[in-house]
């Protein structure tokens, strides 16, 4: 780990003290996250130098789950190009939860790809035999960004695979009346294990760093992702990353960010750092609630809000 900023430190410090005895919300009722142990909180940020600054429970491993969409989204982007995903994906917001069984009437398209619609979507974009190698695809850019080699929690796949009903059945409807590019059942595994795969908290600052970066992991000459694609998938995260409260995020905090049911959120200041918190109480969206409280409170104090 690269020495920390010492004011950012303090203040980072300072910040997880203030915030440690908010105890609204819950867990998820998933084992791996309901049995956690809902004292940990941990903020990190990581700058397009690749210095990290961490205070709290930052190196302790939780599945990414639903921030890998924004990822797997840019790598499908990669593969196929913006033409051809956006065929398949819309960009706008949705407005309603994320796992709704629906689709746009008109286009018969999911909304944008931080809904589990267009996140079995992207992940099926992704080139690949099967669901094997896409999974293996999606592990190897994750891994270039934390900058070791992650692996699946096997513990949360099989978990969320017993009771994966709702996401087959929005796989099924969208090789129904949309496209799917493969059979519903390998895609919603692939996308399952996608969710599963695991980092600690400073890792996932460092992927909110690459974005930041323009694609470069950080610290690196590595370009894992293009700068246009990059920019394309940090508009749909501002827009469309923290479901149907997107507009308070966007008013309150202002930053392209994607939260998980495990607690997690990673956001971006483009140009400047990855910012990842993780706190497992979660609010009735789905969003980490300690998570969210951080986020309002470092884009205040720190000027991090876009529109400044």
């Amino acid at each position: 780990m690269n020495s920390p900023d010492r004011d950012l430190q303090g203040y980072l410090d300072q910040l997880i003290d203030d915030l440690r005895d908010q105890d609204d919300g819950e867990p998820n009722p998933l084992p791996v996250h309901a049995n956690a142990d809902l004292s940990r909180f941990a903020i990190a940020v990581v700058d397009t130098d690749g210095n990290v600054t961490a205070s709290g429970d930052a190196e302790f491993a939780f599945p990414i789950q639903s921030m890998s969409k924004a990822f797997v989204y840019a790598l499908a982007i990669e593969c196929l190009g913006l033409a051809e995903v956006n065929r398949y994906i819309d960009v706008e917001p949705s407005g309603e939860a994320f796992n709704r069984i629906a689709l746009d009437p008109g286009s018969n398209r999911p909304a944008n790809a931080m809904i589990n619609a267009g996140a079995i979507t992207a992940h099926s974009l992704v080139t690949g035999p099967d669901a094997e190698h896409r999974v293996d695809r999606i592990l190897a850019l994750l891994s270039r960004m934390a900058g070791r080699d992650l692996a699946v929690n096997e513990d949360c796949f099989s978990q969320e695979m017993e009771d994966a009903h709702r996401n087959l059945a929005i796989a099924h409807m969208l090789k129904t009346v949309s496209e799917l590019p493969d059979e519903p059942h390998g895609v919603v595994t692939g996308y399952t294990r996608q969710c599963a795969i695991e980092a600690s908290t400073i890792e996932y600052a460092r992927m909110g760093a690459t974005l930041a970066n323009r694609g470069v992991v950080p610290g690196t000459e590595d370009r894992c992702l293009a700068e246009e694609h990059v920019r394309h998938v940090l508009g749909v995260m501002l827009t469309c990353g923290m479901y149907d409260s997107a507009g308070d995020w966007v008013s309150t905090v202002g930053l392209p960010a994607k939260s998980g049911i495990g607690g997690g959120i990673i956001g971006v200041v483009p140009g400047r750092c990855g910012i990842a918190v993780h706190s497992p109480r979660l609010d009735q969206h789905g969003n980490s609630v300690r998570g969210i409280l951080a986020f309002e409170r470092m884009s205040e104090d720190l000027g991090l809000h876009v529109l400044r």
